[in-house]
């Protein structure tokens, strides 16, 4: 290599550092001090190795990069502005204006790396722990369908730069385990070990061989002793590629603040700006003009050269790989088109079963075991599985030719995700966001374990499906530890989130037809482990209407004098009740609401139509809290279900003990009616 060309891959890695210091500056907010110290790095991987196009950065080939330590975002913008990443509109991914007005309202460049704000961010990044276990999803994503297909262009690479917060969380360790278990040479991890956290010292709190760790987990685990080393650097990337057996971590031994004379190597380079004093002293460092938002001539030329050429001929090259399959192959490149182009075979909602009538019924995680199995059938890239509850969650895709994900069968639809409930949730997202219908299954008490990635479901527009067997406080016998009585409300309270309770076989097969319907939100199926009825709908109202999130079920002969609205297991009493209020000429109307994100989307008229305003003696009952019942109660509506944690007991006991009867849904609807008259 050339002096000059020496000198330009300096020039190139002091743009980033730059570009990142003065962005901080002028938001006079964010996170300055690692973009300085992972510059190289960054770099290297992208310029020296990264299999990418920018000019297709959706393209399905690519490899993928996860910036993990999310408020180092200002070293992502940085290259995608350098890169000359391009939206699919051919506008720059990131703008030099974008980067000027960092973490200002409508820039790209926001505060945190938020998947859809720009080509190039892989994943919605910050929260730490979560972009490295995304990773291990993507990881597998690749894995899956080279495995699954028999198409090797599809088996990419999946980088991720982690920080000392990622590798204390509990959920990067959880993804970890389970990445090393399953062998995933595909996957690269870079940790900045720059000893630093926001109080100081990670000696503080920290003081672990982290590569032992690893190692331990079935990683190869390397060294790089000098972040700025760039021939250490590159043998290090290039060891992952040549293992074929493990994941690798890459210790990155760095300074966070490089550079600055007065900051580096402390936490206060970590999370606030520099100052224009230290700025100044750091471009010193560097060699640098003091003007802000500088690129200097041959920057973006460099990465043109060897990322930019690299990546067309490759995308090329993978463009005449696919063609060529796609003509031996055309199921298989069907689905694999449908995967990339995240598209659901058009007649999948045909095999919905329909239950017949049936007063023993079954349990609602069972009947969703039988629809799931239908799905899976039609929808061939529909995989996920339980962490360790399978046989409980019903949740195993039953057909011969489904098989067990590991790492000596990629091709498995079947997921054994071990007792990690967070990671397996956070695994999911990296999988939708490969183009994967992922599913994820456990006790609903468990989404305490899984929240923090159920939002970011939420939040990044991800179709995951969330099947949350043993619903309430009807599961029983294993108390109050397991009975999940405040967790309807907390997922309820998730943006974007479709939180779901069918009350009966017929409801879970069409809240099955609207979830695996959605492609840009999640939705969370509460199901229960005791048998429910399935209803008679010849005499009830069409299960057609789970679809609208509320409908009514039983209805009277003229305005109903109370409204009894109920989800779930629950439903069930609502209607025991209504028939004992009709035999003392109470009119008592019951309503479904599987929904109620979906009740609150119907237009005005409908909701009106299911709970007339003008009725406002109204009794909702449910085996959880109340919190959320209040937009549908009114005022002067009552609550039948829990006020605080379960107990250890028979379910018929549980029900009877607190109150949840069809005896007490009569004694609070004569009484609301009864204040309605006064």
């Amino acid at each position: 290599m050339t002096t000059s060309a020496v000198d330009t891959r300096h020039l190139a890695i002091n743009t980033i550092r730059t570009l990142s210091m003065d962005a901080v500056q002028k938001a006079n907010s964010g996170h300055p001090g690692t973009p300085m110290a992972l510059a190289p790095v960054a770099y290297c991987l992208w310029n020296d190795h990264l299999n990418y196009d920018p000019e297709h950065p959706g393209w399905p080939g690519r490899d993928r990069f996860v910036l993990s330590c999310g408020h180092a975002s200002m070293l992502l913008y940085s290259v995608l502005h350098l890169a000359g990443v391009k939206n699919s509109d051919g506008s720059p991914a990131v703008s030099m204006e974008d980067i000027k007005n960092f973490r200002q309202f409508g820039s790209p460049c926001a505060g945190h790396p938020e998947h859809g704000e720009a080509a190039g961010i892989e994943t919605t990044t910050g929260p730490l722990g979560q972009g490295i276990a995304n990773s291990v999803g993507m990881a597998i994503s690749g894995k899956w369908m080279s495995g699954r297909y028999d198409f090797e262009d599809c088996d990419f690479d999946v980088y991720a730069l982690c920080s000392d917060g990622d590798v204390m969380e509990g959920v990067g360790m959880e993804a970890a385990s389970l990445a090393g278990h399953l062998k995933l040479d595909n996957l690269c991890w870079i940790y900045d070990d720059n000893q630093i956290t926001i109080e100081g010292r990670t000696d503080l709190a920290f003081s672990e061989d982290v590569a032992a760790r690893f190692e331990s987990m079935g990683w190869s685990a390397l060294t790089v002793e000098d972040a700025n080393d760039l021939d250490a650097i590159d043998r290090a990337i290039s060891q992952f590629k040549e293992n074929k057996s493990q994941p690798t971590i890459i210790v990155l031994n760095s300074i966070i603040g490089y550079g600055a004379p007065n900051k580096q190597d402390t936490a206060s380079a970590h999370g606030s700006p520099l100052g224009e004093d230290e700025i100044q002293l750091a471009k010193q460092s560097y060699d640098w003009s003091n003007e802000k938002f500088t690129v200097p001539p041959g920057v973006m030329e460099l990465f043109e050269e060897n990322l930019g050429r690299r990546g067309s001929a490759a995308y090329e090259k993978w463009q005449s790989n696919w063609a060529e399959f796609a003509a031996g192959n055309p199921a298989s490149a069907n689905d694999l088109q449908s995967i990339f182009d995240r598209r659901l075979p058009d007649d999948w909602e045909s095999v919905l079963p329909e239950f017949p009538a049936d007063p023993k019924g079954m349990a609602t995680r069972v009947s969703s075991g039988k629809v799931l199995n239908a799905v899976a059938g039609k929808i061939g890239w529909m995989i996920g599985g339980s962490a360790d509850l399978a046989g409980s969650n019903k949740s195993l895709i039953e057909d011969a030719d489904a098989g067990h994900f590991s790492a000596d069968h990629f091709a498995g639809r079947n997921f054994h995700f071990g007792i990690r409930e967070h990671a397996m949730a956070s695994i999911c997202n990296g999988m939708a966001l490969s183009g994967i219908r992922s599913y994820a299954a456990t006790f609903a008490v468990f989404t305490d374990y899984m929240r923090p990635a159920m939002r970011l479901s939420g939040l990044m527009h991800q179709p995951v499906l969330y099947i949350l067997t043993h619903d309430s406080i009807g599961l029983g016998e294993d108390g109050p530890t397991h009975q999940p009585v405040e967790h309807l409300a907390s997922c309820r309270a998730i943006p974007n989130l479709l939180v779901m309770r069918p009350a009966d076989a017929n409801e879970v097969s069409q809240c099955y037809g609207v979830a695996i319907g959605q492609n840009k939100r999640p939705a969370a199926m509460f199901l229960t482990r005791q048998n429910v009825p399935t209803f008679d709908r010849s005499k009830l109202g069409d299960p057609r209407g789970t679809r609208q999130g509320g409908y009514i079920l039983l209805d009277t002969d003229g305005n109903p004098d109370v409204i009894l609205m109920g989800t779930g297991s629950e439903v069930e009493i609502c209607l025991q009740a209504a028939m004992t209020l009709s035999d003392e000429g109470i009119r008592a109307r019951v309503v479904s609401m599987p929904c109620f994100e979906l009740f609150e989307e119907q237009s005005a008229d409908y909701r009106e139509s299911v709970l007339p305003s003008s009725v406002v003696a109204r009794v909702a009952v449910e085996a959880g809290i109340e919190m959320g019942w209040l937009r549908f109660l009114g005022s002067h509506g009552r609550f039948v279900g829990m006020t605080g944690f379960g107990a250890s007991a028979p379910s018929e006991e549980l029900y009877e003990h607190f109150g949840i009867t069809a005896e007490n849904v009569c004694r609070a609807a004569r009484e609301q009616v009864a204040a309605s008259r006064n």
